[in-house]
């Protein structure tokens, strides 16, 4: 018999947050394995002691952050209507069922008034790299970095064009030294020292959101971007550095200063990298011999044109110093630019009745110039790792460390767009997104880790031998 359902909207039942919640429910394993009290001791002096209305726990409101990176929930209004109703998200908070949630406007103001100027996003993301070392779910013998962009809350047709100073390199002077050295062991004078002035550039500035950079790339969108710099560890995929710049910077510039930071922040000590082909650059390949470390780059395509004669064409002779061209032609060093490229310049009088000079050179004197980094037999030492066997697994590695870190963030964290205006809240938010996806890394690792022991125990007291079948926990 069929019966008309009873409302039960109003039964009174005797139940608690703790049986409402699955047992593997992603909160409870990050509530499990990962410390949250240190945001409290971080947050302290922000706070008066002894003054003003009682303050919300700070480890609530950025549990609560962390909610909406955790479950791709970009509006904070969002956020707090789903804590309202979302049994989980309450016990995660600490809250009861009848409790207030914060106000939306309690982040927004406490990001303007409290938090602004701060570091305490890049804090709270070193926290947890640092406990993810403790449990020893970071190697550190090998690191993948790569770049991806975020949408800019900024319309890329309102903008107007300003002078902007473009910024030295941070090995500019090591540069001028290897450059004035060079120029000696090839008995050429000094160059003049630079001017004083600074060089600009006509740079897009948007109308809405000044830092973020105009973006101009092969096969990307253009328009208002920034990009979010990412380290990833080899050993688990964990992350260890995210940086921040506007969209058109390029990715080679904070790359050694990142990776100094972080052999600094965590004390690792990375053994080999794994880099695309962004970060081809003689600096890049220089900094990496440097320091000891066997670098994995991708090939740079040349952009000659169709039918021109490529590098490759031309052989290099360094007893002799010196380029030879298909014809057998000797190319000569000529001099050491201020930009560090050494010059090889071909006799115009040899090459005017050349064969292949349409091919060569369209040059209004014959002329065919080679140029050389100074730095180019480290470009070289690091180009060759791409074709032994480690160099190879190491490269390919990359789609399963870095490129899937990205994929994550786009696709289930709310990754693609800026969330806020400014480089240094569009900075928080990448901190918070990749501090996020590392606590859902560590705690799914230790669960499984602690089944896996689990079921060893249980074949151990069932009298099976388990030496051989498991690994080590």
């Amino acid at each position: 018999m069929l019966k008309d359902p009873a409302p039960k909207q109003h039964t009174l039942e005797m139940v608690t947050l703790e049986e409402l919640v699955p047992q593997d429910h992603l909160l409870r394993l990050i509530d499990q394995h990962i410390d949250f009290e240190f945001i409290r001791e971080v947050t302290a002096p922000m706070y008066c002691e002894n003054n003003g209305r009682p303050a919300i726990d700070p480890v609530l409101l950025f549990k609560m952050l962390f909610i909406g990176y955790l479950f791709g929930i970009r509006s904070e209004r969002q956020l707090v209507r789903e804590v309202q109703v979302n049994v989980a998200y309450r016990w995660f908070l600490g809250l009861n069922l009848t409790d207030n949630v914060p106000n939306a406007s309690t982040f927004s103001q406490n990001r303007r008034r409290r938090f602004e100027g701060t570091d305490i996003e890049q804090t709270i993301f070193d926290e947890i790299v640092e406990q993810a070392l403790e449990k020893g779910l970071i190697g550190g013998k090998a690191l993948y970095t790569d770049s991806t962009h975020l949408k800019a809350s900024a319309n890329k047709n309102r903008h107007s064009t300003h002078e902007v100073a473009i910024t030295p390199m941070a090995y500019l002077d090591e540069l001028n030294e290897a450059i004035e050295a060079d120029r000696q062991a090839h008995g050429k004078k000094p160059l003049k020292a630079r001017s004083q002035s600074v060089a600009t550039k006509p740079t897009k500035i948007s109308d809405t959101d000044p830092d973020a950079g105009y973006m101009v790339r092969d096969k990307k969108p253009e328009g208002f971007f920034y990009l979010d710099h990412r380290t990833v560890d080899g050993k688990h995929g964990l992350i260890t550095d995210t940086h921040v710049t506007p969209g058109n910077i390029n990715d080679a510039r904070p790359y050694l200063e990142r990776l100094d930071r972080q052999c600094e922040r965590f004390q690792l000590n990375p053994i080999k990298v794994g880099l695309d082909a962004g970060y081809n650059t003689a600096a890049i390949c220089h900094g990496l011999v440097k320091r000891g470390i066997d670098g994995v780059v991708g090939y740079k395509r040349p952009h000659s044109p169709v039918g021109r004669f490529k590098r490759r064409h031309f052989t290099y002779d360094p007893i002799a110093d010196e380029y030879r061209c298909p014809q057998g032609e000797t190319l000569p060093y000529s001099t050491t630019s201020r930009d560090g490229y050494r010059e090889y310049k071909s006799n115009p009088k040899i090459c005017k009745d050349c064969p292949l000079r349409d091919q060569c050179t369209q040059s209004r004197n014959h002329q065919k110039v080679m140029v050389r980094h100074v730095w180019e037999e480290d470009r070289e030492e690091i180009n060759q790792n791409r074709y032994t066997d480690w160099g190879r697994k190491v490269y390919q590695r990359r789609q399963e460390t870095v490129e899937r870190s990205f994929a994550d963030a786009k696709e289930l964290h709310g990754h693609r767009y800026a969330r806020y205006r400014g480089l240094s809240r569009v900075k928080g938010q990448c901190l918070l997104a990749a501090a996020c996806q590392n606590m859902k890394k560590i705690a799914r690792l230790l669960a499984a880790l602690y089944w896996l022991w689990i079921g060893r125990e249980w074949l151990q007291n069932a009298g099976y031998r388990a030496s051989g079948q498991f690994r080590t926990i």
